[in-house]
This record gives C-alpha cells, structure tokens and sequence, in this order.
C-alpha cells in the first residue's frame, strides 16, 4: 500500500493534556477536539482522554454527534453555539453546553426549554472583550446573564471570552481583554472560561474555573519564538502527529538538470535525488519553499523542486545510504528520535502549523498508538 500514514500518539497527547492541567492546576481543562481534533481523528483523541477530561469542545452540533456516536458521555461544548433553531432539542437532551453569543440564540433557547421542563441546560456566555469576533459587548452581558441566571431551565451560566493577543508576551491588547473580562465576572459573580492555548500556558490571570486547551494538546507550541516561555514550552510539548513515507524512486542527475514543476529547482552539482509518496493531494501544503526541511532516515534534506499532487522531491545528495524504502518523516517525531517540528515546516511554507495538520486529507489513514489502549477502543474501531 502507498506508505504515506499519520502516526498518532495519544500518549503524547495524554502527556500534553496533563500538562495543561499543571499550568492552570486550581481549573478544569476542556479538551478542545474541534476540526476532527486539528486533523488527528477527533473520536480516536476523546476516546483516549475520556478519563481525563471533564469536558470536551467542538466547533458545531455535527462534531458533537460524531463524538456521541463513538461513546463520549461528558459534556460536550458547542464553541459557536447553534445555527438553526432545529438544533436545540437535541442540544437540551444531548448533554451538550452551548456558547451564546447573540441576541437571537438567547431568545430561541429561552423559548425551546418551555418544551423541555425535566431538562436543564450549562450555557456559556461569550463576551467581546476586544477581539471583535463573536461575543456581546460587555454593556450587554449584565442584562443577558440576569436573565439566564433565573430562568429555571439553565442549570449553570459561565462567562466566556476569547483572546486575540494571548501568544505575544506584553500584549497592551491582551492586558485590556483581562481587565475587561476580569471586572465583569468579579461584578456578575460567574466560573469563567476564558483561557486558550497560549493563555493556559503564559496567562495564569486567566485561568479561573475553565481552561480551554486546542492546539498545545497535539504538541503545538502556540507562543511566538520571541516569547520568553517558547523554549521552556517547546521542552514540554509532545508532538502527537508524525507524518510519516517513504522514498519510491531515486534519480541520479547531473548539474543543471531541472526537477519538477515549472523547472523551479535546476540542480548545481550531480544530485541524488529522492521522490517521496506525499503531495499536496495529501495536504502537504504547495506552498512549501526550496530547502524546507525533511527527515530521512533521522537526517534533515532539502526540499528541491515543487510539491506535486502526489510526490515530492529531496535532495539526498549526502546521503549515500538512503534509497528506495528510506524512512522519510514530514514532520513530527521520527524512529531514530530526531524530531521536525510542524512549526518549522510551516514557517517554510508561510503558514502556521494550525493549517498544516487540519489539512491532512482523509485518504492519508491514520495510524493510532497508545502504551495501555484498553481493548474497548480496539473492538470500536477507533483504535487498531
């Protein structure tokens, strides 16, 4: 079969769930598993931190079925709250917490739980506290919170934001956000659920009740490189996806020999060169540049030429040994040890490692791995 596979380690995202439970150790963690859990297999991630997680995210209803349909129990939070009012019977019924975050959701929602008197619901209330996303403005959440607060039907309100400047330290954007949101829950008496990955991990003035965990659960640091916390963060993190083929074909050029799509690379001395089964069929992104890292056989090549659909190509010039069947690791961790970080490779690309791991097409199989996998997430299918 082609040799192109996703390798995920669940118990490097256990290990990095943990540790967002270290920094913010006074709050619960909601594992935020939105976009099929950024490209990782959203039922496969929950199965294996359905002991830890007290709550898990997701962007939409459809997410929470899915989730649902593989046996999660926990509440599962809906980020964007409800698009159609047909949602919410099975929101009020379904274990689920929605976030709110205009006018007309608190309306339909207050109307449908009339129809459901044994039933109560956790709400989330999103204030815009500077990122101009979604949310009410805080002139509007006092009114809003009184009213939910009292109507019998919600059992639990929670004050919710999200911060736009989390990951730059000394962000003067991110110091009004806090002040802004911190006054208000003080004032309404709320649990808050304020912090994302890089708030989690740099902004303990934002922890409280709720911390909302995402992409530093798949072993992403979210802090910028000039952050003072961005090595010490990069020594925790686990990366939980390696993305992982093999060399099917080497050429032996001379110099000045094109490779590849529109002649981009011309080769400036006899080169080896090593075609990969990845493309950006797969969801390796087009966009790579010349010379962006790749590990083969535990040691970094060069990029040399566009990525196609379905191939790309290396320059394994300084590498006698590898040739057909050579490991070649995209990014992540590889068998040797040596790790290639998905920021970097993403950096290469002038993109963010967000885009690189939710782009992992669907015919790219999955391969799960965990030490202790109970035998219950085997015979579901979730695990092999």
């Amino acid at each position: 079969m082609r040799p192109l596979t996703a390798h995920i380690d669940l118990d490097a995202l256990r290990h990095n769930y943990l540790q967002a439970r270290r920094c913010a150790p006074q709050a619960r963690a909601m594992a935020v598993l939105k976009a099929n859990a950024y490209g990782h297999g959203a039922a496969a991630c929950a199965a294996a931190l359905g002991d830890l997680a007290p709550a898990m995210a997701v962007a939409c209803l459809e997410e929470g079925q899915a989730l649902r349909a593989h046996g999660i129990k926990c509440p599962i939070v809906l980020l964007e709250g409800f698009f159609e009012v047909s949602e919410l019977d099975e929101i009020i019924t379904g274990g689920y917490w929605s976030v709110l975050h205009t006018p007309w959701q608190v309306e339909a929602l207050l109307e449908r739980l009339a129809h459901w008197p044994q039933h109560r619901l956790t709400v989330l209330i999103k204030c815009d506290s500077g990122m101009h996303r979604l949310g009410f403005s805080p002139d509007e959440i006092q009114n809003i919170c009184q009213r939910l607060r009292t109507h019998e039907g919600i059992e639990q309100t929670l004050l919710m934001t999200h911060f736009a400047t989390a990951d730059v330290p000394d962000n003067p954007l991110l110091t009004r956000q806090l002040e802004t949101i911190n006054t208000l829950r003080s004032r309404l008496d709320l649990p808050g659920c304020f912090a994302n990955s890089p708030a989690t991990l740099s902004a303990p003035a934002s922890h409280h009740d709720w911390v909302r965990p995402g992409v530093m659960l798949y072993g992403v640091n979210p802090l910028e490189r000039h952050h003072p916390l961005h090595d010490e963060i990069n020594q925790v993190l686990q990366p939980v996806m390696t993305l992982e083929s093999r060399i099917i074909a080497v050429r032996e050029l001379p110099a000045g020999e094109p490779i590849g799509y529109g002649a981009r690379h011309v080769t400036r001395r006899p080169t080896r060169v090593g075609v990969v089964a990845c493309g950006y069929g797969d969801g390796y992104d087009r966009h790579a540049k010349e010379g962006t890292p790749v590990l083969v056989d535990g040691q970094r090549v060069a990029l040399a030429g566009r990525v196609s659909m379905d191939m790309l190509t290396v320059d394994i010039t300084e590498l006698p040994e590898a040739g057909i069947g050579s490991r070649v690791t995209l990014w992540g961790r590889d068998a040797s040890g040596a790790t290639l970080s998905v920021s970097e490779v993403a950096r290469w690309c002038d993109t963010i490692a967000y885009t690189l791991l939710t782009g992992i097409l669907p015919r790219v199989p999955r391969c799960y791995h965990r030490s202790d996998a109970p035998k219950t997430l085997i015979d579901a299918g979730v695990l092999p």
